[in-house]
C-alpha cells in the first residue's frame, strides 16, 4: 500500500487569470500533496465484491438477453429501445442514502453527448497513437487547442500515472447504499468491494437495485493551468456553476472494456447520473485526487491510471428511461 509521503498538502489557492491564449505559461506543476493514510486496521469490505457475476452474451435468439447497459448516448432527446419498466434516481445520491465508494477514470468518454464529447472531438493525437492496441480510447471533447499552451504544456505528475494534458477523461464515482459509509473503509478498489461491502445486512438487496447503487459521471479535458484547480475530486462530481447542471439520468450497468455490444454486464440496473457538458480541469486536480486515493486505508493503486473505455452501447441495449434536468 502506498502510504508515506509528505504530511503537508500544497496550498490549493487558484492562480490568477492571465487571459487569452498561452495561459500555460511554461508551467510544469508537480505539487506535493499528502498521501499519509490512517493506521492499519480491519478492512471489512475487502473481497466483498467476490465472486463477481460473469459477463454474458448481450443477445439470444429472442433479442436482448440482459438488462440495460452503460455508457449510453446522453445527448438531449435521445432514448434507447430497451423497455426499462422503472426509473433512475434523479435526486442527489446522498439524499437517497448512497455514499461514494470509489473514484476512477477512463481514457476518453464512455458516454456520448453530441457537441460536447463525441466523434468530432480532438486532443493530443500522438498520445492515443502511442496507446494503440493497449487501451481502448473513448470520445473526446471539443476544447483542445494545440496553439494554447495550457493544453500542451506537460505536467509533472507525482501520484497519477498514464495521464496526458489536453486529453479527455471520463471520471466515475460509484455510489452505494451498501457502502461502509462514513468510515475509514468507505473507499475501495476494486469498486465492487465498496459497492457490496454491507450487502449481507439487507433483506432482498437486489430488489429495486437502481435505488441502491448508482454512478456519477463527469467528463473533463485536462489543462496545465491552476485557474481550473478543484481540490476534492475524490468526494464526487463537481457541482458548481455550469458543472453538474445539465444532467442525464438513466439506468444501465457497469462499464469497462471487457464489455461491448456482444458481451454484456450482469450488474444492472444501476442508476447513472451523467453531466452532459465537458469541462476544463487542471492536471493538478487529478494528481490531488490520486494522492487522496493513496491516503485511503484500502490499496487503490489499481485506479491511479486511466482505464480503457467501453464502446458506445447500442440502442437496443440502452434503456428507454432517460430523464433530464
Amino acid at each position: 500500500m502506498k502510504k508515506g509521503g509528505s504530511s503537508d498538502s500544497v496550498d490549493s489557492k487558484k492562480g490568477s487569470k492571465k487571459g487569452g491564449k498561452k495561459q500555460g505559461g511554461g508551467k510544469k506543476g508537480g505539487f506535493d500533496f499528502n498521501t499519509r493514510g490512517p493506521p492499519a486496521g480491519d478492512n471489512i469490505c475487502e473481497g466483498a465484491g467476490d465472486p463477481r457475476f460473469e459477463d454474458v452474451p448481450c443477445f439470444d435468439d429472442d433479442g436482448p438477453a440482459v438488462g440495460g447497459q452503460a455508457g449510453a448516448d446522453v445527448t438531449a432527446g435521445y432514448t434507447g429501445n430497451l423497455v426499462a419498466g422503472h426509473l433512475p434516481l434523479t435526486v442527489p445520491y446522498y439524499e437517497a442514502g448512497l455514499c461514494p465508494v470509489n473514484v476512477h477514470t477512463h481514457l476518453g468518454a464512455e458516454h456520448r453527448s453530441e457537441g460536447q464529447y463525441d466523434e468530432g472531438g480532438s486532443g493530443p493525437d500522438e498520445h492515443r497513437r502511442k496507446l494503440a492496441g493497449e487501451v481502448r480510447p473513448g470520445f473526446q471533447c471539443h476544447h483542445y487547442d494545440e496553439d494554447d499552451e495550457k493544453f500542451t504544456t506537460p505536467y509533472d505528475w507525482k501520484y497519477c500515472t498514464g495521464y496526458k494534458v489536453g486529453e479527455t477523461y471520463e471520471t466515475h464515482w460509484p455510489h452505494s447504499i451498501f457502502g461502509d459509509c462514513g468510515t475509514l473503509n468507505q473507499y475501495q478498489s476494486p469498486f465492487y468491494d465498496g459497492v457490496l461491502c454491507n450487502v449481507g445486512l439487507f433483506e432482498d438487496p437486489l430488489s429495486d437495485l437502481q435505488t441502491k447503487v448508482g454512478v456519477q459521471a463527469q467528463v473533463f479535458t485536462l489543462v496545465n493551468d491552476e485557474d481550473y484547480f478543484y481540490p476534492d475530486l475524490i468526494k464526487g462530481m463537481i457541482v458548481d456553476g455550469d458543472m453538474g447542471k445539465d444532467m442525464a439520468y438513466y439506468t444501465g450497468s457497469t462499464t469497462g472494456t471487457s464489455r461491448d455490444n456482444e458481451v454484456c454486464s450482469q450488474y444492472t440496473p444501476i442508476t447513472w447520473q451523467v453531466d452532459r457538458t465537458c469541462h476544463l480541469i487542471s492536471a493538478s486536480s487529478f494528481d490531488k485526487m490520486c494522492a487522496d486515493m493513496m491516503a485511503q486505508r484500502d490499496d487503490m493503486s489499481m485506479d491511479l491510471y486511466p482505464h480503457g473505455s467501453r464502446e458506445l452501447v447500442a440502442d437496443d441495449l440502452t434503456h428507454d428511461n432517460q430523464q433530464r434536468d
